[in-house]
């Protein structure tokens, strides 16, 4: 059962935005449209042909209002309509030149309105506001937001590390419960290897989808032959993806050429996802304790590989 505490935020989210949007106002937009009305003529100009019945679907409007309001827009001279080839109980409704007028100003004065309400928000601050729209879209609706744009894994530069210890303690905090003893090791870890950074044996790796970082992992040099991946991390919205999988092959393949002959790395049994990318790419478990370095009890995990061993991907 979902916590009542969740269902409040909810709510008084949503009221915010529908505020923030002017729904609850007379006419959209400072037009004679509702809301839904010039929901309607947005999908009808964007689409410039639809048919009643897929319009009715996308929308989930009762049948009988959608057809008065059509009815409006036929009249208005928006639309014109046409028998539905495919179904005999449909129409086909084509946007006229006006009605396509209607949908641009509709469009335009949408955009003033966003472009007002964020006139006061730098760049930085846009980035946020869109990334956590796409996050929140992600969790309501996954089939919807499969990623259209590649990632590109690219070495570390300035900045990167304060995402990374940002990204990895608020991320672990939400998810296991840890205490603020772990953002001090991540950031422990990620300034020491600022501090003593060798690029012949030692590699960060952020990966990026749309300009945003999405993960991110690091070798470090764990003396003589032996090097350590550290600080693997994924952007929830980033999973799944097989991104996990192609960061590690990294690691390996840059240790190998360093000339490393072992990778280790040390995790907690709770990080399941990660722990599976480990053993197919070889690694074995060679150690474990149980500790509460982070609030809760965890089991600290030890793998390792020996690199002449390692199962890398034919991908």
């Amino acid at each position: 059962m979902t916590d009542p505490a969740v269902l409040d935020a909810v709510r008084a989210f949503n009221r915010f935005y529908t505020n923030k949007l002017g729904v609850l106002a007379k006419g959209y937009l400072d037009t004679d449209y509702t809301l839904t009305e010039a929901r309607i003529l947005y999908e009808m100009g964007a689409r410039k042909r639809v048919s009643a019945t897929e319009l009715n679907r996308d929308l989930g409007l009762d049948p009988a209002y959608l057809s008065r309001l059509l009815k409006k827009f036929r009249e208005a001279g928006f639309i014109d309509a046409e028998p539905d080839p495919d179904d005999k109980r449909s129409q086909i409704l084509v946007v006229t030149s006006k009605g396509q007028a209607e949908y641009e100003t509709l469009g335009e004065r949408s955009r003033q309105q966003i472009a007002k309400d964020l006139r006061e928000v730098d760049t930085f601050g846009h980035e946020r506001l869109i990334g956590s729209m796409q996050v929140i879209r992600a969790i309501l609706d996954p089939q919807s937001t499969a990623p259209t744009s590649p990632v590109v894994i690219r070495p570390h530069r300035v900045g990167d590390m304060g995402w990374l210890v940002e990204a990895q303690a608020v991320a672990y905090a939400r998810e296991y419960g840890w205490n603020d003893k772990f953002e001090g090791l991540v950031a422990e870890v990620a300034g020491k290897f600022i501090a003593s950074f060798n690029p012949e044996r030692e590699r960060c790796w952020i990966a990026e989808r749309d300009g945003k970082r999405v993960g991110s992992v690091v070798v470090a040099d764990g003396g003589g032959d032996t090097a350590k991946l550290r600080l693997l991390y994924l952007d929830p919205a980033a999973r799944g993806l097989g991104l996990g999988r192609t960061l590690v092959e990294q690691c390996i393949k840059f240790s190998t050429l360093a000339g490393y002959r072992k990778l280790s790395l040390w995790t907690n049994d709770c990080l399941s996802a990660a722990i599976r990318i480990y053993q197919t790419a070889g690694f074995r478990l060679v150690a474990e304790e149980k500790h509460n370095l982070f609030g809760p009890e965890c089991n600290g995990q030890t793998w390792e590989l020996e690199l002449c061993e390692a199962k890398l991907s034919s991908n």
